[in-house]
């Protein structure tokens, strides 16, 4: 059974069609964020159905919200303004009579590394993506843990100094330190730019403190780290890894957890298909 994916965000969006766990073919286009409800949704329909073929047997959509993944209902959509409420799971099960999953971006990232990339071998991980935002996707004995309304892993809105992680660990720390995007940070670190490279250096801290609190919540095997803001991991990593060393009171976990930073093409659309 082929299977579509779909990776939805709030610039672009990516499907794929995968056959016995490979993508065999794969689609972008840009995503009229900006748009009403129904038009956001006909140019997703429009584009699922250019990829749509007779052995597709399921749709897996992974989307920047809070998910009722049982219903397949996104609320309050990451950068698509209009989906306040959206039957996405019965509309598109409606239009194209194949059975529609539909999850939490950030879930399907870690469903990704679990079935397909470096978080094969561990049980209990955690997936975490460092980008305009901040978010977790938790497997715990083998399975994906949504919570009790598919809440689980909203990680950057725990408290941390005078505001919450997401405001300490993404993009918008990068902005507010520097006035530049995460990319052109890298660039001027790259250049031994001295005030670039303690942004960095600073961001990688933080993080530090961000795996240390995932680390006294689940205790996982490993931690995954993708995401934007992961391309640059050169750059913050080794201050990351010291600040998470300091002050945490259990050596023993933290000689055994493994950090690693995601190397997998199109891990979300991959995760996807595991919904």
């Amino acid at each position: 059974m082929n299977k579509l994916t779909i990776d939805l965000g709030g610039t672009s969006l990516r499907v794929a069609r995968l056959s016995d766990g490979r993508v065999i073919q794969i689609k972008k286009e840009s995503c009229p964020a900006q748009s009403d409800e129904d038009t956001v949704i006909a140019h997703l329909e429009n584009i699922i159905q250019s990829m749509m073929s007779p052995d597709v047997g399921m749709i897996g959509i992974g989307v920047p919200s809070v998910v009722d993944a049982e219903r397949g209902i996104v609320y309050d959509v990451a950068n698509i303004p209009s989906w306040k409420e959206v039957h996405l799971k019965d509309i598109l099960e409606s239009r194209f009579r194949v059975p529609v999953k539909v999850d939490n971006d950030v879930n399907c990232f870690v469903l990704g590394e679990k079935f397909f990339g470096a978080g094969k071998p561990f049980d209990n991980l955690v997936g975490i993506t460092l980008g305009t935002g901040v978010g977790a996707g938790i497997i715990i004995d083998g399975c994906l843990y949504r919570g009790a309304n598919t809440g689980a892993g909203e990680v950057g809105s725990l408290p941390y100094l005078d505001s919450d992680y997401e405001h300490y660990c993404s993009g918008m720390f990068l902005k507010r330190c520097s006035n530049l995007t995460g990319e052109q940070l890298a660039v001027a670190a790259s250049a031994g730019d001295s005030d670039a490279l303690d942004i960095w250096h600073r961001l990688g801290y933080n993080v530090g403190k961000l795996i240390q609190a995932l680390m006294f919540t689940y205790d996982p095997q490993a931690i995954i780290i993708g995401g934007g803001i992961a391309g640059a991991a050169v750059y913050f990593e080794p201050a990351m890894r010291q600040s998470v060393q300091d002050g945490f009171p259990y050596r023993q976990s933290v000689k055994n957890i493994r950090i690693l930073f995601s190397c997998l093409d199109g891990c979300n659309l991959l995760g996807a298909s595991m919904l």
